[in-house]
Protein backbone atom coordinates (compact mmCIF):
# COMPACT_ATOMS: atom_id res chain seq x y z
CA UNK A 1 0.00 0.00 0.00
CA UNK A 2 1.40 3.16 -1.22
CA UNK A 3 1.63 6.42 1.46
CA UNK A 4 -1.44 8.14 -0.03
CA UNK A 5 -3.10 4.74 -0.03
CA UNK A 6 -2.51 4.74 3.56
CA UNK A 7 -3.46 7.89 4.53
CA UNK A 8 -6.77 8.15 3.01
CA UNK A 9 -7.24 4.60 4.38
CA UNK A 10 -6.63 6.66 7.63
CA UNK A 11 -8.81 8.88 7.35
CA UNK A 12 -11.64 7.10 6.16
CA UNK A 13 -11.35 4.94 9.23
CA UNK A 14 -11.87 8.56 11.36
CA UNK A 15 -14.57 9.99 9.15
CA UNK A 16 -16.00 6.64 9.71
CA UNK A 17 -15.32 6.64 13.69
CA UNK A 18 -16.32 10.37 13.83
CA UNK A 19 -20.22 9.37 12.30
CA UNK A 20 -20.26 6.17 14.65
CA UNK A 21 -19.97 8.31 17.41
CA UNK A 22 -22.54 10.69 16.27
CA UNK A 23 -24.94 8.69 15.74
CA UNK A 24 -24.28 7.55 19.10
CA UNK A 25 -24.71 10.78 20.42
CA UNK A 26 -28.01 11.21 18.06
CA UNK A 27 -29.66 8.11 19.73
CA UNK A 28 -28.68 8.70 23.61
CA UNK A 29 -29.99 12.28 23.31
CA UNK A 30 -33.31 11.19 21.04
CA UNK A 31 -33.91 8.17 23.92
CA UNK A 32 -33.41 11.03 26.25
CA UNK A 33 -36.17 13.07 24.74
CA UNK A 34 -38.54 10.26 24.64
CA UNK A 35 -38.18 9.55 28.17
CA UNK A 36 -38.30 12.79 28.95
CA UNK A 37 -42.00 12.79 27.34
CA UNK A 38 -43.04 9.68 29.79
CA UNK A 39 -42.05 11.49 32.82
CA UNK A 40 -43.06 14.91 32.15
CA UNK A 41 -46.24 14.19 30.00
CA UNK A 42 -47.64 11.15 31.64
CA UNK A 43 -45.95 10.00 34.92
CA UNK A 44 -46.18 13.44 36.91
CA UNK A 45 -49.65 13.75 35.34
CA UNK A 46 -50.91 10.93 36.56
CA UNK A 47 -49.52 12.45 40.24
CA UNK A 48 -51.32 15.79 39.76
CA UNK A 49 -54.29 13.81 39.09
CA UNK A 50 -54.15 12.07 42.12
CA UNK A 51 -53.59 15.17 44.09
CA UNK A 52 -56.65 17.08 42.31
CA UNK A 53 -58.74 14.09 43.03
CA UNK A 54 -57.67 14.36 46.84
CA UNK A 55 -58.22 18.11 46.60
CA UNK A 56 -61.23 17.57 45.27
CA UNK A 57 -62.85 14.80 47.51
CA UNK A 58 -61.49 17.24 50.82
CA UNK A 59 -64.30 20.22 48.82
CA UNK A 60 -66.39 18.07 47.85
CA UNK A 61 -66.21 17.83 44.52
CA UNK A 62 -66.73 21.83 43.99
CA UNK A 63 -65.02 22.26 41.28
CA UNK A 64 -64.88 18.61 39.20
CA UNK A 65 -63.35 20.14 35.74
CA UNK A 66 -60.06 20.60 37.50
CA UNK A 67 -60.02 16.42 37.35
CA UNK A 68 -61.39 16.02 34.04
CA UNK A 69 -58.83 18.73 32.71
CA UNK A 70 -56.18 17.26 34.23
CA UNK A 71 -56.76 13.47 32.80
CA UNK A 72 -57.73 15.28 29.36
CA UNK A 73 -54.19 16.60 29.78
CA UNK A 74 -52.60 12.45 30.71
CA UNK A 75 -54.63 11.56 27.53
CA UNK A 76 -52.87 14.12 25.78
CA UNK A 77 -49.37 13.77 26.91
CA UNK A 78 -49.99 9.94 26.34
CA UNK A 79 -51.01 10.11 23.12
CA UNK A 80 -47.86 12.59 21.50
CA UNK A 81 -45.35 10.00 23.81
CA UNK A 82 -46.88 7.00 22.83
CA UNK A 83 -46.63 8.41 19.05
CA UNK A 84 -43.25 9.63 19.25
CA UNK A 85 -42.30 6.84 20.16
CA UNK A 86 -44.03 4.40 17.62
CA UNK A 87 -42.85 6.44 15.03
CA UNK A 88 -39.15 7.09 15.65
CA UNK A 89 -39.30 2.96 16.56
CA UNK A 90 -37.52 4.07 19.98
CA UNK A 91 -41.24 1.91 21.49
CA UNK A 92 -41.13 -1.85 21.27
CA UNK A 93 -44.07 -3.30 20.26
CA UNK A 94 -44.77 -4.56 24.54
CA UNK A 95 -44.09 -1.12 25.32
CA UNK A 96 -46.22 0.70 22.66
CA UNK A 97 -48.96 -1.71 23.41
CA UNK A 98 -49.04 -1.68 27.16
CA UNK A 99 -49.41 2.43 26.45
CA UNK A 100 -52.08 2.46 24.14
CA UNK A 101 -54.13 0.43 26.88
CA UNK A 102 -53.39 2.35 29.09
CA UNK A 103 -54.72 5.41 27.07
CA UNK A 104 -57.94 3.18 26.47
CA UNK A 105 -58.55 2.30 30.05
CA UNK A 106 -57.85 6.16 30.86
CA UNK A 107 -60.18 7.05 28.14
CA UNK A 108 -62.80 5.00 30.14
CA UNK A 109 -63.31 7.96 32.68
CA UNK A 110 -64.90 11.37 31.88
CA UNK A 111 -62.73 13.44 30.50
CA UNK A 112 -62.51 17.29 28.88
CA UNK A 113 -62.16 17.72 25.41
CA UNK A 114 -61.95 20.75 23.63
CA UNK A 115 -64.96 23.47 23.99
CA UNK A 116 -66.77 20.85 26.35
CA UNK A 117 -66.01 20.27 30.10
CA UNK A 118 -67.75 16.72 31.45
CA UNK A 119 -70.39 16.74 33.80
CA UNK A 120 -69.52 14.31 36.64
CA UNK A 121 -72.12 12.18 38.26
CA UNK A 122 -71.92 10.41 41.92
CA UNK A 123 -70.81 7.34 39.99
CA UNK A 124 -68.38 8.81 38.12
CA UNK A 125 -66.91 10.93 40.90
CA UNK A 126 -66.78 7.06 43.10
CA UNK A 127 -64.84 6.26 39.65
CA UNK A 128 -61.96 8.79 39.99
CA UNK A 129 -61.17 7.81 43.88
CA UNK A 130 -61.48 4.61 42.67
CA UNK A 131 -58.29 5.45 40.19
CA UNK A 132 -56.91 7.69 42.93
CA UNK A 133 -57.18 4.30 44.88
CA UNK A 134 -55.00 2.70 42.03
CA UNK A 135 -52.92 5.33 41.71
CA UNK A 136 -51.58 5.41 44.97
CA UNK A 137 -51.26 1.77 44.95
CA UNK A 138 -48.49 1.40 42.29
CA UNK A 139 -46.73 4.61 43.47
CA UNK A 140 -48.21 7.22 40.90
CA UNK A 141 -49.63 8.83 44.14
CA UNK A 142 -48.65 12.48 45.77
CA UNK A 143 -45.87 12.19 48.64
CA UNK A 144 -43.71 9.43 46.80
CA UNK A 145 -40.84 9.26 45.42
CA UNK A 146 -41.03 8.84 41.69
CA UNK A 147 -38.56 7.06 39.95
CA UNK A 148 -37.37 8.25 36.86
CA UNK A 149 -36.02 4.75 35.60
CA UNK A 150 -37.99 3.56 32.26
CA UNK A 151 -38.59 -0.29 33.29
CA UNK A 152 -39.99 1.11 36.94
CA UNK A 153 -42.50 3.61 34.78
CA UNK A 154 -43.71 0.38 32.56
CA UNK A 155 -43.76 -1.48 35.15
CA UNK A 156 -46.03 1.01 37.09
CA UNK A 157 -48.18 1.11 33.84
CA UNK A 158 -48.95 -2.65 33.43
CA UNK A 159 -49.99 -3.20 37.36
CA UNK A 160 -52.18 0.23 36.58
CA UNK A 161 -53.31 -1.75 33.45
CA UNK A 162 -53.96 -5.21 36.03
CA UNK A 163 -55.91 -2.95 38.52
CA UNK A 164 -58.10 -1.64 35.75
CA UNK A 165 -58.84 -4.97 34.28
CA UNK A 166 -59.70 -6.95 37.84
CA UNK A 167 -61.73 -3.64 39.41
Amino acid sequence: MSKKQKTIFVISLSVNALLIVCLVIGYLKISLVHKELFYSEVQYKLVELDGLIEHQKKDDWSEPNLVTTQLGDVLNGLEVATNSGKYSGWLSNDERMTMERLNAALRQYPHDELYRFSVLTQSDKDSFEDLQAYLQNIGFGMNMTISNDWKTFINKSKKLLVLFEYN
